[in-house]
């Protein structure tokens, strides 16, 4: 069954604000949960992707002149700063989830903060999902920090194999692999259907990509802890 779509008592459907928005994977998880969304990113390059009102701007900056226009905030700062790939490539990143944090709570809106799992020292108290809790062909980890309580479904055992990054599925090898390389476009398409996020065109953007089942997940809770229930002011 259908979950209604929840209305604020202004009449509106409740806004969330997607901060360093990419290409919508999160957005798209948020709408279909039956919000309004907005998207804020630093580049331009995301606009021809992004599925819905689409911000070119500083995501911070942005939060802290808008942040209090919307019902819930929402911020995938950037996660190279965390990964282990950065062992290697000796990059300097910026480190954006306290500032991002400082702002949401300064802000007062109900809010997200998503990463990845090395950057579980940065979070408080995340909660973990992946792909095979919402039925996708693909090992996917990510942590989310909640203002509002938040549970996982159940994580089943990671038993089925995965294909070897940039070559696709197979019946022995059901499960993607989805990280960055020079792929083929038939790799790439594949890849953002497993996400659940065929609109995305670009290797980079599905490789950067979430798939929108968690923020469905995600909006639902949120919809559902009092005094939210959709009804936001």
């Amino acid at each position: 069954m259908t979950n209604p779509i929840p209305i604020r008592r202004d009449g509106r459907r409740p806004r969330v604000l997607d901060l360093f928005c990419h290409r919508g994977g999160m957005a798209m998880g948020y709408h279909q949960a039956g919000f309004d969304v907005v998207g804020v990113d630093i580049d331009a390059d995301c606009a021809s992707e992004y599925p819905f009102p689409f911000i070119h701007g500083d995501a911070i900056d942005y939060l802290y002149a808008h942040g209090h226009e919307y019902d819930l905030v929402h911020g995938s700062p950037p996660c190279q700063a965390y990964s282990p790939l950065n062992a290697y490539n000796h990059k300097t990143y910026p480190d954006l989830i306290a500032p991002t944090r400082d702002a949401m709570l300064k802000v007062g809106r109900p809010y997200v903060i998503e990463n990845v799992e090395a950057a579980r020292p940065e979070l408080r108290d995340p909660i973990m999902l992946c792909g095979p809790m919402f039925g996708l062909r693909m090992y996917r980890h990510r942590l989310f920090e909640t203002s509002f309580p938040l549970t996982a479904p159940r994580h089943p055992n990671h038993q089925a194999l995965c294909a070897r990054n940039g070559y696709l599925p197979s019946p022995e090898k059901p499960f993607m692999t989805i990280t960055g390389g020079r792929h083929s476009k038939a790799w790439q398409r594949a890849a953002a259907e497993a996400m659940g996020a065929p609109w995305i065109t670009t290797i980079r953007g599905v490789c950067e990509a979430i798939p929108p089942a968690y923020a469905e997940w995600i909006g639902h809770a949120y919809l559902a802890t009092p005094p939210a229930l959709g009804v936001a002011a």
